[in-house]
């Protein structure tokens, strides 16, 4: 490879470092072409899958303040590059080389942190970020509903304790209009029947002569 070929291809590979938040490194021998675009099909859209040269790789890392993956440069290297979810593409790496073991994982780094390769298959065991996020997004649903339903009870209780209020001052002022009514009717019947004094009652009968009655 020519000189400007390799600055071109060093300044290549620190640009995927740099625009990376992970990258995995891999052992392919004995993939061919079509499992490669496989393996590359299957990571998606957000992971770069790039057969790499050990030292070329080693001054791209360098360059890129990368120094996780340095020892692990040897033999036959492929790295993906990470610039999603982190666990989908250790979810696809996992499950690639589930049926194609000659893709081996060496390690990798996630936001700058050494990962080895157990650590990498622990990630792939993790659910991946939409996932918890519908997690999240139904937990939260789950919340504002017991919420609403916490605000909402009082509020029903307050009504029904009004309600019972004013249905008791109705039937109150029911009863109160009634006694009333009674009260009103007795005094008009006192008031009807004559006054009769002390003195009227003892007064005796008038005596005098009675014109029917012949004088002695």
């Amino acid at each position: 490879m020519a000189r400007a070929d390799k600055t071109a291809a060093v300044a290549a590979l620190a640009r995927e470092f740099r625009s990376s938040n992970a990258a995995v490194l891999t052992e392919y021998r004995g993939l061919s072409v079509s499992q490669l675009k496989s393996l590359r099909r299957s990571l998606g859209e957000d992971t770069t899958y790039a057969v790499v040269k050990n030292t070329l790789t080693r001054i791209a890392a360098r360059d890129a303040g990368i120094t996780a993956l340095e020892q692990l440069l040897t033999g036959p290297s492929a790295i993906a590059f990470v610039k999603g979810d982190p666990v989908e593409a250790a979810k696809g790496l996992r499950d690639f080389a589930r049926t194609n073991p000659q893709l081996v994982i060496k390690g990798g780094y996630l936001d700058g942190k050494a990962l080895a390769p157990e650590e990498i298959r622990r990630l792939a065991d993790l659910e991946s970020r939409e996932v918890l996020l519908a997690k999240l997004a139904g937990a939260m649903q789950a919340s504002l509903s017991q919420a609403a339903a916490l605000f909402q009870a009082p509020l029903a209780q307050a009504a029904r304790v009004m309600e019972a209020l004013r249905q008791q001052r109705v039937e109150h002022s029911g009863s109160a209009s009634e006694a009333d009514a009674s009260e009103a009717d007795a005094s008009e019947a006192d008031a009807s029947e004559p006054d009769v004094t002390e003195s009227d009652a003892s007064a005796p009968a008038p005596v005098g002569d009675s014109p029917d009655e012949p004088a002695s």
